[in-house]
């Protein structure tokens, strides 16, 4: 039976259910329990369906969340999910890993007022494994077949979700990524516990079905430069994400047993994924007995602390410059950390590494909180005299990634790039500097979240499109 809307005065917030945190420890695992209908049927049934719809404003790729959360309020199920798929390329991916608390649940009329926000992205976790379990998940099917074909640099968010919405246009796509699995961060950055991998591969597997093609283990330059890709090809479009990890700069950096972030979580989800992993193996990247310290307050080092405890560390200390309300990451990973046993050492940066040879503790000096800078944020300022060492035979940089240099690495000089060295894009038109050659995702905007290179990636699409429809009336005029 069809539940009437705005039962948020009868019914409160409920969250989906955590598995106990002494069970989340021993594996990696997704921490919460799926929603039952009745449960999301409930939660949907909230919602204030709000005239002007704040949740739908704040979500990156526009989501019509208002109207799924009617359809399944009334058990529509296969509306709901036509209408979630609608805008987003991956919501089952979005409605794990998104932080819904900064962006669609954080901006809920209810959560503003005091009510608690409607359960959003456990909502569309639901919507769209009910789709699955129903067969409505279909691969791209185009009406047309167009004799044009798009060349994919990058098997990431933004160049997944370009390849699905060309695909579903009647474009021919191949997808080229360096790594021998698709997904980018997806697979080999976010650990299992906030996203199965096999919930990865389902979707990439979907679009193989579909027609989208995938050339794994190619790296632009070594096998082939971007001009030689340019002639394969009728457009580009690079969306190679940010790689390039900023370091930590102070005395002792260099010592062993102090590694970065994106190392670290490659070697656990390949460990994870099945693969031979010897620095795992032999200890280096495996953090089992030791006394490990994270040093970032995003959500990469809420990814290396949690995966840290799963593998049996001893200790986890995550230092952070700022305090709590100023963190970068999302407020719902920090409780999930605390909960599994992860100590925070806030106003705390590292001055050094110690140690003879192998890392054994890092040097911090307490910090003070000034005015805003331009981000907003309180401007953190060292205490003199405030020194002090916590022990850690293995240390963790997750201080944010920045982007490689793409010009040199493609063997193309004439691609510009922005002073950060992200890839300069016309914003109209996506186009880089080259012609006929787009960009998507972080390596235009800098690291961000999933959902924006989604979003993104089907901007670049219909970029693509529209340019060579255009070269094609252009073409038919002569």
């Amino acid at each position: 039976m069809p539940r009437k809307m705005l039962q948020f005065v009868t019914l409160g917030q409920q969250m989906p259910d955590k598995r106990p945190a002494a069970a989340r420890r021993a594996d990696f695992h997704e921490i919460h329990e799926p929603l039952t209908q009745a449960r999301a049927g409930d939660q949907s049934s909230r919602c204030e369906q709000c005239g002007i719809p704040f949740c739908q404003i704040h979500c990156p790729v526009q989501n019509n969340i208002p109207d799924w959360l009617m359809l399944t309020a009334a058990g529509r199920m296969e509306e709901a999910y036509a209408v979630s798929s609608a805008t987003n390329t991956f919501p089952e991916i979005c409605g794990r890993i998104c932080p819904q608390d900064r962006l669609c649940e954080g901006n809920c009329v209810l959560e503003r007022s005091r009510h608690g926000a409607i359960t959003i992205g456990a909502v569309e976790k639901h919507i769209t494994e009910t789709a699955w379990d129903n067969g409505w998940v279909r691969p791209p099917s185009p009406k047309v077949e167009r004799p044009h074909n798009v060349g994919v640099i990058g098997g990431g968010p933004a160049g997944l979700a370009a390849a699905d919405s060309l695909r579903r246009r009647g474009y021919g796509v191949r997808v080229y990524d360096r790594h021998d699995r698709m997904g980018g961060l997806m697979t080999y950055g976010i650990p299992s516990f906030k996203l199965e991998k096999s919930v990865v591969a389902r979707r990439i597997d979907l679009l193989e079905r579909g027609g989208v093609q995938f050339e794994a283990n190619f790296e632009v330059g070594r096998d082939a430069t971007l001009a030689e890709l340019r002639q394969r090809h009728d457009a580009l479009l690079i969306a190679t994400g940010v790689y390039a990890p900023r370091v930590l700069t102070v005395p002792g950096a260099g010592l062993a047993g102090a590694h970065r972030a994106l190392d670290y979580l490659i070697a656990s989800n390949r460990k994870g994924l099945g693969d031979p992993v010897p620095a795992f193996d032999d200890g280096t990247l495996n953090a089992r007995g030791r006394d490990v310290v994270v040093i970032g307050g995003g959500d990469t080092a809420m990814d290396c602390v949690r995966t840290a405890v799963r593998q049996g560390a001893r200790s986890v200390k995550c230092l952070y410059r700022r305090d709590r309300a100023n963190m970068p990451g999302s407020r719902r990973e920090v409780a999930h950390a605390e909960e599994e046993g992860i100590e925070f050492v806030w106003l705390a940066q590292p001055v050094a590494l110690l140690g003879d040879g192998a890392v054994r503790a890092v040097r911090v000096r307490r910090m003070h909180l000034g005015v805003a800078d331009s981000s907003g944020r309180q401007t953190p300022t060292p205490i003199e005299g405030s020194d002090f060492d916590v022990p850690a035979d293995m240390v963790i940089e997750a201080l944010g990634f920045d982007p490689e240099d793409v010009p040199t690495l493609f063997g193309a000089p004439e691609l510009a790039v922005s002073r950060w060295g992200t890839l300069e894009i016309d914003l109209g038109s996506k186009m880089t500097s080259i012609p006929g050659v787009f960009a998507a995702g972080d390596i235009v905007r800098g690291a961000s979240l999933v959902v924006w290179a989604i979003r993104d990636g089907q901007d670049a699409a219909s970029a693509i499109h529209d340019w060579i429809q255009a070269g094609e009336k252009t073409n038919a005029a002569e």
